[in-house]
């Protein structure tokens, strides 16, 4: 599984090296890593792998708008089951995702020809989609979409074993200040030269990753951490 602290591969990702401005909260300015900040860092991806599957909510800009995903990863597994709503009724349904692609599932949920009925919570939307046939799904290889990226980032925040803060300390890396979000306290954190940047609490849980894209664009993902039952369903990846 890819961590995401292998930031080089990140910032290929959007193919821009640039450090963007980023005003936070405090008002405490970018500076070096302490060996502390560096050791908290190097336990966040084995956080996100231990407390998955997790839910999470994406937004990725459209044009002319946005796209917003609610779902449950599972980063162990490598894959996601949620809903996506882009504000239009006719472009709205139920989202899989793994390493290699997506998927997308457009049921009628009341039997009619009329507009998907929106889940009322990611729960619902996963089972909704344990529920359908295999045949229910059509699936691509992900493009230069802003959404394919956002997708491909929601899989690359965890890893099985923690990152090595030696290296950590050393890869360029900066604390951004201070933010927070629902109240909480986060440290912000670039990912070197590529422009990402990670909210991370006091014990190392990511709680946001944003992206800044070459267009003036942003993509956001937030980690609720809360737990979705009974996580990712099978049937998206079954064999018609």
């Amino acid at each position: 599984m890819r961590s995401p602290w292998t930031w080089t591969a990140l910032a290929a990702v959007t193919g821009v090296c640039a450090t963007l401005p980023f005003l936070l909260a405090d008002g405490d300015g970018p500076r070096p890593l302490s060996a502390a900040e560096a050791r908290r860092l190097a336990l966040t991806p084995l956080r996100a792998y231990r407390d998955s599957p997790a839910e999470v909510t994406v937004r990725a800009p459209l044009p002319g708008g946005t796209a917003v995903v609610r779902a449950v990863v599972d980063e162990q597994r490598h894959r996601a089951v949620g809903w996506f709503d882009t504000g239009d009724a006719a472009e709205r349904g139920l989202l899989a995702w793994d390493g290699a692609g997506l998927e997308v599932a457009r049921p009628k949920v009341d039997g009619s020809a009329g507009p998907l009925a929106r889940p009322a919570s990611t729960a619902e939307a996963v089972r909704d989609a344990a529920r359908l046939r295999p045949t229910a799904w059509i699936r691509r290889s992900y493009g230069p979409a802003s959404l394919d990226t956002a997708l491909r980032l929601t899989l690359s925040l965890a890893a099985a074993r923690p990152d090595d803060a030696r290296r950590i300390a050393r890869s360029g890396r900066r604390h951004l200040g201070t933010d927070r979000i629902d109240g909480r306290r986060y440290d912000v954190f670039s990912a070197g030269d590529a422009p990402v940047r990670y909210w991370i609490d006091g014990e190392g849980r990511l709680r946001r990753v944003r992206e800044d894209l070459d267009d003036d664009r942003t993509i956001v993902v937030d980690v609720t951490g809360a737990r979705v039952r009974p996580g990712v369903p099978e049937g998206p990846w079954v064999k018609g």
